[in-house]
């Protein structure tokens, strides 16, 4: 729900502030330019500082009052991408996003993204790695079945089943905010183990909202699909996949594997898009990893967290 700015200055960083300006209320994102180290507002000059949100210049005034300034939000840039720390009490990053060496040093090379809004709650989506069960229900019919649930366990597409194993576990300290999930894939067709699509991904989630699922592959090498969630209003994600694969790879191959997950990743999408979100929900023994998700989890959560409550009436 908030709105902002960001920025590159003239010395090469890049800046997150609060959009709108202290003095009039106008947007900086909408028309307002880069001068030095500051970004100015479109509307009547005012430039701010990106590292601390200082207002340096007043075109028309004697002195900048030393109360004049915009809020800043902790960023930083890793992996190719600008992120931003949010915490609900206003607290300081307290871990830092590991830089993927492979990115670094283009040794991995992007091939390409996708992205999608998904209505739900936003732990629905890092929980998925911890229910291991549906992944032999949802994800073994052939990726050939498409999207379209009503069809996907077709007799047509029958021949091909996707067979998973997966296993989830959060890290332990100074890593508590991260978790681990090894997924071993490989398919068969018309019975038989069909090697070519035996696929390793390593899934380690950073935080709440960043996953690294790093690929291996036998024969068609290694590469890795960020994927980021990010929450834009109660009940709203976006969720973009990012891919990086070895620059030696002819391009067809990841683009391959990112419509692969693409695939699969919608097929989760309509279950998120339609389902509630239960609290307390009905398990069974072999259900136990979600739980254990969510008490992981729960640590992405404070006191004053914002709680989605409905409204009881219909005025407005």
């Amino acid at each position: 729900g908030e709105q902002l700015a960001a920025f590159r200055t003239q010395d090469g960083r890049a800046y997150v502030v609060d959009a709108y300006c202290p003095h009039l209320g106008a947007n900086l994102a909408m028309g307002g330019r880069v001068t030095g180290n500051c970004i100015e507002c479109p509307f009547h000059g005012w430039q701010f500082r990106g590292e601390d949100g200082k207002c340096t210049s007043i075109p028309y005034a004697e002195k900048v009052p030393d109360f004049a300034k915009l809020r800043t939000w902790p960023s930083c840039e890793v992996n190719g991408m600008l992120l931003l720390w949010y915490h609900r009490d206003g607290l300081g990053p307290t871990w830092a996003v590991p830089e993927q060496r492979e990115i670094a040093t283009k040794q991995w090379v992007f091939r390409g993204q996708t992205e999608h809004f998904i209505e739900a709650h936003i732990q629905e989506i890092p929980e998925n790695a911890a229910d291991t069960a549906h992944l032999t229900f949802l994800h073994g019919p052939a990726i050939l079945s498409g999207t379209d649930l009503r069809y996907t366990r077709s007799k047509l597409w029958d021949f091909m089943k996707h067979i998973w194993k997966a296993e989830w576990q959060p890290e332990p300290e100074p890593n508590k905010h991260c978790s681990q999930l090894l997924l071993k894939h490989h398919a068969t067709v018309f019975g038989r183990h069909f090697s070519l699509l035996d696929l390793t991904v390593s899934a380690r989630q950073v935080g709440p909202g960043l996953v690294f699922l790093i690929f291996e592959h036998a024969f068609l090498g290694q590469g890795i699909i960020l994927q980021t969630v990010t929450p834009l209003e109660p009940l709203l994600q976006n969720v973009v996949h990012k891919i990086y694969y070895q620059k030696n790879m002819p391009a067809i191959i990841p683009k391959f594997i990112l419509k692969a997950e693409c695939i699969q990743f919608e097929r989760d999408i309509t279950i998120w898009n339609n389902k509630q979100y239960l609290p307390k929900p009905l398990l069974v023994k072999e259900d136990s990893t979600i739980q254990k998700h969510r008490r992981w989890y729960a640590q992405f959560y404070s006191e004053r967290s914002e709680k989605f409550t409905a409204p009881e009436a219909l005025d407005w």
